[in-house]
């Protein structure tokens, strides 16, 4: 009887899930298989979308762009998470601690939406960054930045930076929280600076949880949608766009369902081989 009542738990979850994740999964997977304008029939072409997504220059190239962005949504955030966590921890204490750790984690209650037309607007010509560039007595290098071919990915990676700096911060210092101090006291007893504490002890110590900020972040990279699709509509060109972006304008605006679908799915197996192989090293390291 017990078993049958956990059951009774996990069926309604388990019909969710499949639902709404497995079978859209398998559609996907279906529609890729074909060529589709979403409305008329179907004609049934293999692979060709497949091809078409892994040898197009331009494609590829949007492809690309996901990877460029893992700098700024992953690398960037996860490095300076660690070193603001630290400081945080050495020197705001207390109220000061808290109200730190508000201001960074404020970014994740934005909606994306919003964060893209406040950074628009600062990135604009006319914008706050120009503004203070001519003030300081740089306005030799101010620009409309997200129209720039060579400044407008990295533009747009500021704002993936600015996103998610704050949840990185807040899960390295909760790990840090969990490190016994006497590491450190015994540290300082032997001399060790300040740097030496934070290699040797506290980035081994959070393993763990810098496993879970680059899985986060590479996940946002990859899939990144809102921000972009708003700050630049992924220009100037296709600077800026990426799969999820160009999956969604194949879809509803070229009526090429089937290569959208393709491309989905040739999505969905670049996010596992860049998530899975960091989730078994954080397994192994944790152990």
């Amino acid at each position: 009887m017990a078993s049958w009542s956990g059951w009774l738990y996990v069926v309604p979850a388990l019909i969710m899930y499949v639902g709404f994740v497995l079978v859209p999964l398998a559609m996907t997977v279906q529609y890729s298989l074909l060529r589709w304008n979403g409305i008329g029939p179907s004609t049934f072409v293999g692979i060709d979308n497949y091809a078409t997504v892994l040898t197009d220059p331009e494609l590829v190239g949007i492809t690309l762009n996901a990877f460029k962005l893992i700098i700024f949504f992953s690398v960037i955030p996860v490095t300076l998470g660690l070193l603001v966590a630290s400081v945080i921890r050495r020197v705001a204490t207390g109220s000061l601690g808290a109200i730190a750790r508000t201001v960074l984690f404020l970014p994740q209650v934005i909606p994306l939406v919003a964060a893209g037309i406040v950074w628009s607007w600062m990135l604009s010509t006319t914008g706050l960054v120009n503004q203070v560039l001519s003030t300081i007595g740089l306005g030799g290098i101010t620009r409309s930045w997200l129209a720039d071919f060579g400044l407008a990915l990295p533009a747009v990676g500021v704002i993936g930076a600015w996103v998610l700096l704050g949840l990185c911060t807040i899960l390295l210092l909760t790990g840090m929280s969990k490190i016994d101090v006497s590491l450190y006291e015994s540290a300082r007893i032997d001399g060790a600076t300040a740097w030496q504490e934070f290699r040797h002890i506290t980035v081994p110590s959070l393993r763990y949880e810098i496993g879970v900020c680059i899985t986060v972040t590479v996940i946002a990279s990859l899939a990144a949608f809102d921000a972009i699709y708003i700050s630049t509509l992924g220009g100037p060109g296709t600077t800026t766009t990426v799969p999820s972006l160009e999956i969604y304008r194949l879809a509803f605006g070229g009526r090429q369902v089937g290569l959208a679908s393709a491309l989905a799915v040739v999505l969905i197996a670049l996010v596992l081989l860049a998530v899975l192989p960091i989730q078994r090293l954080t397994r192994e390291e944790s152990r």
